[in-house]
């Protein structure tokens, strides 16, 4: 075997170097001291995967172990962004390499190549993991489910290499179908679930100050849309819907020609020019459904601040270079369809927009993960929401980790979008439509924004009653600022409810007459306990995946009382102090 020559990193000059994290050295020295031929690395979002997988790349060539790299990324832009994350490593990659085209410069260490690459000719890359003693790393594993043509061609194309490192920042969706090179183990209720090697969770990356804690900005409102059969619907985003109730009522809100969406827009630029006062460079991204959405909230983005954003869609062959000029210069807003989501590292992204119908809680991690990579302390993330149930439960659970789980079937909301995966592939290939939206036609008549409330660290803050777009009641939470250790923003977070919520009880006693006051104090107490009870569900459902029925009839048999829509005050507020203290009981 020709020697790799003196280019090629020596082993002192990495290690537990003091430019790696506490958890980036913890899961290297376990990875040297053990040497195992798989590896799975779990690690939130923004908590550095890159560099400790790289950082085992060099060590393993310095010693001889491996002679070769073999990177294998979900995208073309994310196989650009390893290549130069590699070159900045000493460790030179071909990003443009493609299975079954041959030798590569001398110059190159290894290749960076995408899962539906090694799907095409995964015999030619078989060969080449044959050649050479090859460490391969398998950025998001999760993608290589071996239902799909990508697990079956990384089994094949793989099942040679000398070393395997398989990374992850986002839950397994759970399926009946084993992941390639992925160690299963029965868990207590018997069910087999994923075991990695070394995990970093969001909570422990949260309390090192590795990433940025999340405040959740939720919008509801009133929405008019009319349905195939003629039937004109008017309901309202955050009450109680069936879940096609809520899926139209998304979608009318996130209709561009509608008032929801340009008022959560300015709402979030708003927040965006709060949080460029402490960091000039702080960006915001606009997650869309498709690519005509897409352009619309663009152009509604320039009517509010004057400046075009960068608009990132698919099928564009300047996608990776739009969103590596926009991760470089200072401009404030981007809007991607789906482009912009697992692994895509744009560190100045502080402010998000949620308008699309995509509703996982794989995409959910993925996407909310694009805005917690900490780079200065005090660092608070700001993603805006509507106000529908799962989002809002993933939200309440942002730092929940779950297993790869196999034999235990998809439930819920994961099956209007079951075959996660598969979705992602078509978003990259610029297939907009989903099945869902599909068979859900209808036509948006109106929508009309409302700020709901903010969600930090698991607890809720809102103001008693309706809070309009625009008011001072919004611009308690539009104007926190930008630089915020997480205590103090909890307190602030309870400051301004709690002073705003007296103001207003002390203007509504002294200027309306008292059969009004009480009439209206009753009317919004009951919209306000009504909506917290149905988030804390919402978040009780997704810790334990019991169905959002089962939960409110096991509040009702513990509490007594009707159900939640004729419940009184006092009988709601019961039910809110009691999964609270479920809540508590299963966290303890």
């Amino acid at each position: 075997m020709k020697s790799l020559g003196p280019a090629w990193p020596e082993r002192a000059a990495w290690g537990t170097a003091p430019s790696l994290r506490a958890w980036q050295s913890a899961a290297l020295r376990d990875y040297l001291d053990r040497s195992p031929r798989d590896f799975l690395a779990v690690a939130t979002p923004g908590a550095g995967k890159t560099t400790f997988a790289l950082t085992v790349a060099a060590e393993l060539l310095g010693r001889r172990v491996v002679d070769r790299l073999i990177i294998v990324a979900p995208t073309e832009h994310l196989k650009q962004q390893w290549a130069e994350a590699a070159a900045r490593a000493g460790l030179p990659i071909d990003p443009t390499y493609s299975a079954g085209s041959g030798k590569i410069s001398s110059d190159y260490v290894g290749v960076a190549v995408t899962y539906a690459g090694v799907a095409v000719n995964p015999l030619a890359m078989r060969i080449r993991t044959e050649r050479f003693k090859t460490l391969v790393i398998l950025d998001e594993i999760h993608h290589a489910g071996d239902a799909l043509s990508w697990g079956e061609g990384v089994r094949e194309a793989f099942e040679p290499a000398a070393r395997r490192l398989a990374l992850t920042g986002t839950p397994f969706r759970s399926d009946v179908n084993p992941i390639p090179f992925v160690t299963y183990a029965p868990g207590p209720d018997g069910v087999k679930r994923s075991v990695a090697d070394y995990t970093y969770g969001y909570a422990e990356a949260l309390a090192d100050h590795v990433v940025r804690p999340v405040l959740f900005l939720a919008y509801s409102g009133s929405m008019q849309w009319r349905t195939r059969a003629g039937d004109e619907v008017a309901a309202t985003l955050g009450e109680p819907l069936t879940k096609d109730l809520t899926n139209q009522a998304l979608r009318t809100a996130l209709d561009p020609a509608g008032s929801w969406i340009p008022s959560v827009l300015a709402a979030a630029d708003k927040r965006l020019s709060e949080v460029r006062r402490h960091v000039p460079d702080a960006g915001g991204l606009v997650i869309a459904t498709d690519q005509d959405s897409a352009r619309s909230y663009a152009k509604t983005l320039k009517a509010i601040t004057g400046e075009s954003p960068t608009v990132v869609l698919s099928d564009e062959k300047a996608a990776s270079k739009k969103i590596s000029q926009f991760s470089d210069d200072d401009s404030r807003w981007m809007v991607a369809v789906r482009m912009v989501s697992e692994g895509v590292d744009v560190p100045r992204l502080s402010v998000g927009v949620w308008a699309t119908t995509t509703s996982t809680p794989l995409f959910f991690a993925q996407a909310v993960g694009r805005f917690v990579r900490a780079r200065t302390r005090g660092e608070i993330a700001s993603v805006f929401l509507p106000s529908v149930p799962n989002l809002l439960g993933f939200a309440a659970e942002l730092e929940l980790e779950r297993d790869h789980a196999l034999g235990r079937p998809v439930k819920d909301e994961d099956d209007i979008f079951a075959a996660e995966d598969d979705l992602l592939a078509q978003a990259q290939a610029g297939e907009a439509a989903s099945a869902e939206m599909e068979a859900l036609p209808f036509e948006a008549l109106g929508s009309e924004a409302r700020f709901d409330h903010a969600l930090y660290d698991g607890a809720q803050f809102g103001h008693e009653g309706e809070v309009h777009v625009g008011s001072d009641e919004e611009m308690d939470f539009l104007g926190i600022p930008g630089l915020l250790e997480p205590d103090q923003m909890k307190e602030l977070l309870r400051q301004r409810q709690d002073s705003r919520a007296k103001a207003r009880r002390r203007t509504s006693e002294t200027e309306r007459a008292p059969d009004t006051v009480a009439e209206v104090a009753t009317h919004e107490q009951l919209a306000v306990l009504r909506r917290e009870l149905n988030g804390l569900v919402g978040a009780w459902h997704h810790r334990t995946n019991q169905p959002h029925g089962v939960i409110h009839s096991a509040l009702r048999k513990e509490c007594g009382g009707p159900a939640a829509a004729v419940a009184n005050a006092a009988q709601l507020q019961l039910r809110i102090d009691r999964i609270r203290e479920w809540a508590m009981r299963k966290s303890s």
